[in-house]
């Protein structure tokens, strides 16, 4: 027989999970806590050990070892790769000091690869953080969307994203790019860093995963900023193409830039959007990025950082 005081517990249980669901928070986003990673490279490109970061609880991680964690719902663009038996080690994300704690460092940057002694690879690495997991070990560098699962399960109904976060932008109107199969060149524009927040509600059919999109908040920052405290980044429900805010950036995300996401046979499969939701639609994920740079792969402005800090929903 369930005593009064058991019964007290259970519904206690339950109010609380009704509470997080409705009011859901993501773990380690005041950055405080961070994962060392100490990946030797192999002797051919020198033979360094390479320190890479990533967001979790404290620990340090030793040796040329595939990572994912199951208790932080961060990933990072930093990045080890084996390819051809070769062990390398990207970064491009980092801790750093903010106030009495600490935050997170995303910068842009040419990375090369030196065979002995010669450079004969270089790319351009644009520092991101996101919501899901990179699949590691990377093989190639192409496609790199396929390398990331982006988005995790998630239901709730955030009005804003808050966070604080500071810019440097360098003064300059073109930007590189640089994606090691060719020389590095200038295109024309100016690059920004950039931070979203979309909402999805994802359905399987026959191992392909689409999705319609649910709620949209995305800023880009072109210009250099101190820190800013408390900025929010309103969630805005449905078709929002025709409001005054609106920008090409924020509208679905195009075939060719499909996102990742592991489908009910364990495969990575590209997420095709299809469409806009109702405004009252529950979703199933959220997916949310800062980035140093933004727009294409291996494009960006080598210096472009984005620091940020202290993510919350706010409902």
């Amino acid at each position: 027989m369930i005593t009064r005081k058991i019964a007290f517990i259970i519904l206690s249980i339950i109010a609380g999970l009704s509470t997080a669901d409705a009011q859901q928070q993501l773990k380690y986003s005041n950055f405080d806590q961070w994962v060392v990673r100490e990946i030797p490279e192999s002797g051919i490109i020198g033979g360094k050990t390479k320190t890479l970061y990533e967001i979790g609880p404290n620990d340090t991680i030793k040796g040329a070892k595939a990572y994912s964690s199951t208790s932080s719902p961060w990933a990072t663009s930093n990045v080890y790769a084996r390819v051809v038996g070769v062990n390398k080690g990207s970064v491009a994300v980092y801790p750093d000091k903010h106030g009495a704690g600490r935050c997170v460092k995303l910068t842009t940057k040419l990375d090369s690869i030196k065979a002995l002694g010669l450079v004969n690879i270089e790319v351009l690495v644009g520092g991101s953080m996101f919501l899901g997991q990179m699949m590691e070990p990377v093989k190639s560098s192409s496609d790199p969307y396929s390398k990331m699962e982006m988005g995790v399960p998630f239901t709730g109904r955030p009005k804003a994203l808050k966070f604080d976060y500071k810019v440097n932008c360098p003064n300059v109107n073109h930007r590189i790019i640089c994606t090691g199969f060719s020389k590095k060149k200038e295109i024309a524009g100016r690059d920004s860093s950039e931070v979203f927040i979309i909402l999805q509600r994802r359905w399987e059919e026959n191992g392909k995963i689409y999705a319609k999109r649910v709620g949209t908040g995305r800023e880009r920052f072109f210009k250099t900023t101190d820190w800013v405290e408390g900025h929010t980044l309103d969630v805005n429900y449905g078709d929002i193409t025709k409001q005054p805010y609106y920008q090409p950036w924020m509208g679905l995300i195009p075939e060719e830039k499909c996102y990742y996401a592991i489908n009910s046979k364990g495969k990575m499969v590209p997420v095709h959007e299809v469409g806009w939701d109702s405004p009252d639609a529950k979703p199933t994920h959220i997916l949310i990025m800062a980035s140093a740079a933004c727009g294409t792969a291996y494009v960006g402005t080598p210096g472009q950082t984005l620091w940020i800090d202290n993510i919350e929903l706010v409902y």
